[in-house]
């Protein structure tokens, strides 16, 4: 009997490989850092072939610490960094420029020039005209490589997202595919007719014989031959939508937030895609079976960024887990408010002007009240977007299941729990990104047979409940409100 599932969780700044047993463990683990190149401020490109070598690295590294072979693996599942977009020669198999990531704003200029299309473009995708999607990535490309558009038109050339790369890397360029939650970020699906749009890909003047085949997130994507075994990929599904189904947000309501740099929350909105007009973006969860489930989803662009920040800049603590300890020494914020607008602010408001600002300082303010307002600050964050969430979904939040470095602080989550007046629920396992691929993988070639089964191995470490009253978090939220509205009021004069 084969004994685990192989998760392949390829990101922005690392490649991992993870074996999962039948009850959900990640029994053994791998991983590479992968280095991004800056060419010019802002913009941001990895080498693809890099990509590929760590993931050969990391699976037989993975193979070599666990004393396991392909033969112990029943499936393979891929998660990935959404929207970074690779253009590779279909007859050479070797990529035609350097690979551009979801975070790079280089095609801002491309996005300018179609803003006039922008309420068309969200009505079809759910997404908001940005150079974070796959679409503009695709063709600077084109126009920056000799006779790209005319050997795209002539099939010559393929795109792909990372999964798309790494399928076709796994076997042999047999198979040129991708899964629904990454073709919804792309800026090129309709998620309603649920295939790709001539008229999107007119806009952005992008032969439509370039993209990948769209698939099912549990199925059988192809051998992955490069490896001995005769082991398939049966399970693909972008980073968010990966970490959405590993913390089993199956039904409707249900939702998940990563605390990373940033943060990601995404909440199950069913078979029914909702677009939103209070800045959420709206995108495909998965589809099993051939059934669609949808999702709301909010970005906070400074989320454990704030305590890196303080660790940097001023230099208070050394390591970002001292945040916590140093947060405890004080009750409160002493009416301190902290919002880390360093890069603008991101759902609900998407205010690119907005700049960072500490509001409520007297002198009895001091250090340990600053950092507390940091973590605070995204707690009020997320609960901006929950916010917005219930009001686009008419849904209450059934719960609020965390995964991603910072929710390892204990102070930030039981204060997220307290201003969202819900229980948030720690899992036990916080490889969340790589169980959603496994999970997939696993349904599809029947490691575990149906959700249910996937359920009984989910465990929770920890639940958070509310300790402070719906009336001291009400006045304590309509404060922050305040402290938004006044860092984004600030505009200074640009040289």
């Amino acid at each position: 009997m084969k004994k685990y599932i192989l998760a392949i969780d390829q990101g922005t700044t690392s490649t991992r490989a993870i074996l999962i047993d039948r009850k959900g463990n990640a029994a053994f683990k791998a991983q590479r850092p992968v280095d991004c190149l800056f060419p010019q401020p802002g913009w941001v490109e990895v080498d693809a072939d890099r990509i590929w070598i760590s993931v050969i690295d990391v699976i037989n590294e993975l193979l070599v610490v666990s004393g396991a072979s392909m033969n112990d693996v029943a499936a393979i599942g891929i998660t990935n960094q959404r929207e970074t977009a690779v253009v590779w020669d279909k007859a050479t198999g070797k990529a035609i420029h350097n690979a551009i990531v979801w975070q790079s704003k280089q095609t801002q200029e491309l996005c300018d020039e179609r803003m006039d299309k922008m309420d068309f473009i969200q009505s079809r995708t759910g997404l908001r005209m940005n150079p974070y999607f796959s679409a503009s990535k695709i063709r600077y490309i084109l126009d920056h490589v000799d006779n790209g558009q005319e050997r795209a038109e002539k099939g010559e050339l393929m795109f792909g997202t990372i999964d798309s790369w790494l399928i076709y890397k796994l076997t042999k360029g047999k198979v040129h595919a991708t899964d629904v939650s990454n073709a919804s970020r792309t800026m090129l699906y309709n998620i309603f007719t649920m295939s790709y749009d001539p008229e999107l890909c007119a806009i952005w003047n992008i032969p439509m014989k370039m993209l990948p085949e769209v698939k099912d997130n549990s199925c059988d994507f192809g051998e992955a031959s490069f490896f001995a075994g005769h082991v398939h990929i049966h399970g693909v599904a972008g980073d968010q939508q990966a970490a959405l189904f590993g913390q089993c947000c199956f039904e409707v309501g249900e939702s998940k937030n990563t605390y990373g740099t940033g943060c990601f929350m995404l909440m199950n909105i069913g078979s029914v895609p909702i677009l939103s007009k209070a800045g959420l973006l709206t995108t495909v969860a998965w589809r099993v079976n051939g059934k669609t489930t949808y999702a709301l989803e909010g970005s906070v662009f400074i989320g454990g960024a704030i305590v890196q920040w303080l660790r940097d800049q001023t230099r208070w603590f050394e390591d970002s887990s001292d945040s916590e300890y140093y947060a405890s020494k004080v009750k409160d914020t002493a009416g301190v408010y902290f919002v880390p607008a360093f890069v603008g602010l991101g759902t609900p408001w998407w205010d690119d002007e907005a700049r960072g600002a500490i509001f409520g300082l007297t002198r009895g303010a001091e250090r340990h009240h600053i950092t507390r307002a940091g973590l605070e600050s995204i707690a009020y964050q997320s609960k901006d977007v929950i916010e917005a969430m219930k009001r686009e979904a008419g849904l209450e939040l059934v719960s609020l299941r965390v995964d991603g470095g910072a929710s390892n602080n204990g102070l930030l989550m039981q204060f997220q729990s307290d201003i969202l007046q819900c229980e948030v629920h720690l899992p036990s396992c916080l490889e969340t990104t790589a169980l959603g691929a496994g999970y997939f993988a696993g349904l599809a070639c029947g490691f575990w047979k149906d959700k249910k089964d996937i359920l009984s191995c989910h465990e929770v470490k920890k639940i958070y409940t509310p300790k402070m009253s719906r009336e001291e978090c009400d006045e304590l939220y309509e404060g922050w409100l305040c402290a938004v509205n006044a860092a984004r009021a600030f505009k200074p004069k640009r040289k």
